[in-house]
């Protein structure tokens, strides 16, 4: 195998040529289904998109709402610490570095300690920030937003805080972080005015396997955070999903460690830019170095669940570690480790030991040293900075609940964490401090990490953003457009006896159609929404209340895991807020019925699949757009982004640390085709022409033509 690798200043290529490939075809299979997986090897000689030395000597648009401006040879500035003078930190022309060393230098360790903590958003009453606030005060920055108020709101929000800030002894921007805001399953009201573009599912986007479309998901993603003054995103989990029990399965892109690679290359890629600017939205990527190797589905929010075990020889660095790779490649700002502490009980992972004794020291990754700044940094080469998930060293400080607060705070410091979500009060960093368990010169370091991404992100000149304009992004039909086809590229048929679909206008004449949503809602709510939702769209549906009456069916199931519950089910039913199994086979049985079911996570389908006529899956879609899957408007091209377990048995033998497609043939479950419902699976009406078309499309997606 010979790598031949060009650089110029913004791109890497790699051509992957492999000698032994006789015929063209292979070769071409060759060159497309080479990934960033094995791109990543050679990470460390990317040069990073933020870097050091950036200068800017253009005048910025500068917008000053409680502190005055100053006029120097010509250029205008923010005296953001009321001094009359223009301080190196209030200097747009120097560098980053230059002016966050400045802010530093005035800053005190109550100052610089408030800064690496982030609480919640402040309270809002009656649309007004309550003022004083306490955690503005003591100069906090980052907030976590969880709310969803329309996109004109949240702007409104940001300047208020902005304002504020702006207002305090140094006049430090805020900075405002969300978790993503597209997708239903963590969005409400995604179909409400000014709320951002609804897209399928983060699972539903690897089912496209278009990663054009998903670069074009993230930048669409980006212009909507940044124009409503969100400036960083948690997101997106570079998590594989090897154990199908997780109930967080829903939040990845599935169980292919390529797939998922490659697009979070592209995700970061689209929330950033290539450099990060003033147009940008930072990412954090999460959660290192994988949350997906569980047992039996437990997750380490829970004390059951507090540690990552890996049963297979080399399984972390093979499966788990490659998307992270991915994200360093991509110059993410930041990565969040997640809470779990790797198990002694594993097998060999190839790392340095943390001992003769120990392979791995049995601490939450955010206080472990081994993994945070020997591995992700000495290895991997991360140069971002890294920000702990929330309470990770406060209630859930796995392996670590013996030690005092402020030497938890410490021991994560000294591991390489820089800031800590979920926290508020930033005294026990400050008692760190002062009992000498952490430096003055380590908490500077965290400091600058945030200081430079706010200056990179030109929230010192103008963090302040345009309501009217959030609103106008937000409502862009062709963002919508965009997403629209997303949806449909994300359903999978899975079944289709006797070509009972499409329902074409040929086929529809004479069909009296039954709907049924399961659950159907308080007093059937749900299932009234979908059938209102067909007879707007599709006038050409005949849709019957009865039953009795109907010739053919659509039964669209929606089964959820409630992480909170501890309880991880898989079993259609009662568990996943599916009672009625019974009425769906009689619904099955008594006419030709098409049968969804939302897959966010790989569920036992053994009592709901076989009496199927046809079966789909869908990921958060939206109605209409499974509507013209079935009517034939879109030949289905999506793949299954993960395997489906045969039972529970399969699921009770299954390691938890590899992808289902590496798991033993008696893991899949069998239709009552005989398909395998492995990774990748996906029928359309001429799968023939489809699987050329995906060809050539990934052939021009390697190439980026």
């Amino acid at each position: 195998m010979n790598y031949l690798l060009k650089r110029d200043s913004k791109k890497w290529w790699i051509l992957f040529l492999n000698k032994g490939s006789v015929f063209m075809g292979l070769m071409l299979k060759k060159i497309i289904s080479f990934s960033l997986v094995v791109l990543l090897t050679f990470s460390l000689f990317v040069p990073q998109a933020g870097a050091e030395k950036r200068q800017q000597t253009a005048q910025p648009i500068i917008d000053a709402r409680a502190k005055k401006t100053l006029t120097v040879e010509g250029k205008t500035f923010k005296d953001l610490n009321g001094n009359g003078q223009l301080d190196p930190y209030e200097n747009w022309q120097l560098s980053d570095n230059e002016r966050a060393r400045d802010l530093i230098s005035k800053m005190t360790l109550q100052e610089k300690a408030g800064l690496l903590v982030i609480p919640e958003f402040p309270k809002f009453q009656e649309g007004k920030l309550v003022l004083p606030n306490k955690m503005i005060n003591q100069t906090t920055r980052y907030f976590i937003f969880r709310e969803f108020p329309s996109a004109d709101v949240i702007a409104g929000y940001n300047n208020q805080i902005q304002e504020a800030a702006e207002a305090t002894r140094l006049g430090i921007p805020a900075v405002i972080i969300s978790n993503p805001r597209n997708h239903p399953a963590n969005a409400p009201n995604l179909e409400a005015a000014g709320q951002f573009s609804y897209w399928p599912d983060p699972l539903g986007l690897a089912a496209t396997r278009d990663l054009n479309l998903i670069s074009e998901f993230a930048r669409i993603s980006g212009r909507e955070f940044r124009a409503s003054g969100i400036r960083k995103l948690y997101g997106y989990s570079a998590d594989v999903s090897t154990d199908p029990e997780w109930p967080r399965i829903d939040e990845t892109f599935g169980e292919d460690p390529r797939i998922i690679s490659d697009i979070i290359f592209r995700i970061v890629k689209g929330y950033q830019g290539d450099i990060l600017n003033e147009n940008s939205v930072s990412t954090t990527v999460r959660h290192f170095p994988g949350g997906g190797a569980r047992e039996e589905g437990k997750d380490p929010h829970f004390e059951e669940g507090q540690y990552n075990i890996y049963p297979t020889k080399g399984s972390l660095v093979r499966y788990h570690i490659p998307p992270f790779r991915a994200a360093i490649a991509a110059d993410t700002t930041s990565i969040m480790p997640y809470y779990a502490y790797p198990s002694n009980k594993s097998a060999e992972q190839g790392l340095p030991r943390f001992s003769p004794e120990q392979q791995f020291e049995e601490v939450g990754f955010a206080m472990n040293k081994s993994f945070i700044t020997d591995y992700l940094r000495g290895q991997l080469g991360f140069l971002g900075y890294v920000n702990s998930d929330t309470s990770a060293v406060v209630d859930r400080a796995w392996g670590a609940l013996d030690l005092p607060v402020e030497q938890r705070f410490a021991k994560a410091l000294n591991a390489g964490t820089n800031i800590f979500s979920g926290v508020s009060n930033p005294t026990p960093i400050i008692t760190a401090v002062n009992q000498g368990l952490v430096s003055v010169d380590r908490i500077n370091r965290s400091a600058t990490y945030l200081l430079t991404e706010m200056m990179k992100l030109g929230l010192f000149e103008n963090p302040y953003v345009d309501p009217k304009n959030a609103l106008t992004i937000a409502n862009d039909p062709a963002s919508q457009e965009r997403a629209d086809l997303a949806h449909r590229k994300s359903v999978v048929l899975m079944r289709n006896d006797n070509n009972l679909l499409p329902l074409t206008d040929e086929k529809i004449r004479g069909v009296r159609l039954y709907v049924e949503m399961f659950p159907g809602g308080t007093n059937g709510a749900a299932t009234q929404r979908l059938r209102e939702t067909i007879r707007n769209y599709d006038k050409n549906i005949t849709l019957t209340d009865n039953l009795e009456n109907a010739t053919h069916a659509l039964i669209w199931i929606m089964p959820k895991q409630d992480i909170l519950k501890r309880f991880p089910q898989l079993l259609i039913g009662p568990e996943t807020e599916v009672s009625q199994i019974a009425r769906i086979n009689q619904i099955q049985k008594r006419v030709p019925t098409i049968t969804a079911i939302n897959l966010r996570s790989p569920w036992l389908l053994n009592n709901i699949e076989p009496n199927a006529a046809s079966f789909i899956g869908t990921f958060g879609t939206k109605p209409e757009a499974l509507i013209d899957v079935i009517r034939g408007r879109f030949n289905p091209v999506g793949k299954l982004p993960f395997t489906m377990p045969a039972n529970q048995q399969a699921v009770d033998n299954e390691v938890g640390d590899i992808p289902g497609f590496r798991e033993d043939p008696s893991y899949v479950y069998r239709a009552k085709s005989g398909d395998a419902y492995i990774y990748n699976f996906g029928l359309s009406y001429s799968t023939a022409r489809n699987e050329r078309n995906g060809f050539f499309d990934r052939l021009k997606d390697f190439f980026g033509q």
